[in-house]
């Protein structure tokens, strides 16, 4: 018999041996995998990030010109075209290029597309924009909404612009000329290299037409190709103001995660992309520094179960050495149970803790003849608050609300349990219905008093409601599910009076 005990020892030994090694294999594989998720994740945050900051920068570069263009406009409809009125529009507009940085001219053009008036010391009768697009544009459309144009070459000084533009009416509505406002790329370039986007990350400013204005890295056709064949236009920017893609470039195979953003007042969108392995460089160092730790842990349990089976076949005295490994299992089993019996989330008793404490809380309420009551609490409208602001917001929400709940537990005896989603119940041995009550209203009150902003609600902030259930007198016969049910039913009563309140069971 003892043999055969022992060899049960052994293969039991050898079973736990490899079922440890299996154990830390998947663990480790799915700690991997979810570092990589986590790691794409923040690497759409962070593009999502820098598309929504040059977004804005678009916007505000393109709106101080356009808001130039505004005043430049009613300086042309009260002052007129006098000789006086050039001489001070000329100035004005010298000025403005001088204190926006992103301008690189300003000019206002004649029906025929001459220029009378400019930011620069250029010879009129020299310079026309009869041949420019926007001139083609604002002659064909009678509104005088802004204009973006194509990307040129500013035939002063060879710079590459991007031009914004308003016609200008006669007193007859008919075409009298145009506002132009020319915005160096350059400013666009030097605000993008300015992020850390990688070696083979890219960040791309075009027109919603698929017109390429700006991009980083600089290339030789950068400036006015047409993305039509792009596939972050056209399967995802022409079809939707924003959104992100993971694509494989067809030119050089890296596969970058995309995150691009419609501009809401002007015609443009921009792309942010970032390499998916320079993203993911330092979770491959990770994975294979896990790796070799599993590979050498492995090895070590390996060894030194071996050692521990060769022992138990040689060495009687294995058997202590077995109730010893037994005793310490058993404790570690004790302290999983205690473990088991408190909710991940909020730190409260879980729902087996609150099962196994009511139960015994009844019995003993029976021998001592004493009172127990039950609330019952839930969160008001708790889907719409997921709903609104995610379910990590909604997580940290039921922390809180936990905390505030067990802050306002008056004795030690009192216990207070995360019964399911959102609903915590707080077990009250030998107290009345009034003081339960009382309690109850003090808890919610602590829940509102946090001051969680929820839209969803009508106070404006996460309210509960709760229900108290009170057994003036236990019997050996009462089940734990009396009392819940009476929580239960006086908390339905509490939500369909309007919320945010306690009822106690069988009180209008």
């Amino acid at each position: 018999m003892r043999s055969h005990e022992y060899r049960s020892v052994i293969a039991s030994a050898k079973i736990f041996v490899a079922s440890v090694c299996v154990l830390f294999a998947v663990f480790m594989l799915w700690n991997t995998w979810r570092a990589r998720q986590e790691q794409l994740q923040e690497a759409n945050s962070t593009t999502e990030n820098i598309s929504r900051a040059l977004v804005q920068h678009a916007d505000d570069t393109i709106k101080e010109a356009d808001a130039v263009l505004i005043g430049i406009a009613e300086r042309l409809q009260y002052d007129g075209k006098s000789p006086a009125a050039l001489a001070r529009l000329k100035r004005f507009l010298a000025q403005e290029v001088l204190e926006l940085s992103q301008l690189n001219s300003l000019a206002i053009i004649d029906k025929d597309g001459n220029w009378i008036v400019n930011s620069e010391q250029l010879s009129f009768p020299r310079l026309t924009s009869r041949d420019r697009e926007y001139f083609f544009y604002h002659r064909a459309h009678p509104d005088s909404l802004p204009h973006i144009g194509p990307p040129v070459k500013n035939r002063a000084t060879g710079d590459w612009i991007v031009t914004i533009s308003r016609r200008v009416n006669a007193p007859d509505g008919s075409f009298d000329g145009l506002i132009m406002a020319a915005i160096k790329l350059d400013y666009f370039s030097t605000f993008y290299n300015s992020f850390d986007i990688g070696k083979t990350g890219a960040l791309l400013l075009a027109l919603d037409d698929g017109t390429m204005l700006v991009r980083r890295p600089l290339r030789t056709d950068s400036i006015g190709k047409n993305l039509k064949d792009a596939a972050i236009f056209r399967d995802y920017a022409s079809k939707t103001s924003y959104g992100f893609a993971r694509i494989r470039s067809s030119q050089d195979g890296v596969t970058r995660l995309n995150s691009y953003r419609h501009l809401n007042r002007y015609p443009l969108f921009i792309a942010v992309a970032l390499a998916e392995d320079e993203v993911l460089v330092q979770w491959k160092t990770d994975a294979l520094l896990h790796l070799f730790g599993l590979l050498t842990l492995t090895a070590l349990l390996g060894f030194f179960g071996n050692r521990l089976i060769t022992q138990i076949t040689l060495r009687v005295d294995a058997e202590q050495d077995a109730i010893e490994s037994r005793a310490h299992i058993e404790h570690l089993n004790q302290a999983l149970q205690d473990l088991a019996m408190q909710d991940g989330l909020t730190g409260l008793a879980n729902r087996r803790c609150f099962d196994d404490a009511i139960s015994k809380e009844l019995r003993r309420a029976a021998r001592n003849q004493t009172s127990l009551s039950l609330i019952m609490i839930d969160v008001d409208y708790f889907k719409r608050y997921n709903d609104t602001y995610g379910h990590l917001a909604g997580d940290e929400c039921l922390r809180k609300i936990a905390a505030a709940v067990k802050a306002a537990k008056k004795r030690p005896d009192d216990m207070v349990a995360r019964y399911g989603g959102e609903e915590i119940v707080v077990m009250l041995p030998a107290c009345d219905a009034p003081g339960a009550v009382q309690i109850a209203n003090e808890m919610l009150s602590a829940i509102q008093a946090l001051a969680i902003v929820h839209t969803g609600n009508p106070p404006g902030v996460v309210t509960a409601s709760a229900g108290v259930g009170v057994l003036a007198a236990v019997s050996n016969d009462t089940l734990a599910e009396h009392i819940i049910d009476m929580a239960d039913k006086a908390l339905y009563q509490a939500k369909s009076s309007g919320r945010n309140r306690a009822c106690l069971f069988g009180q209008a």
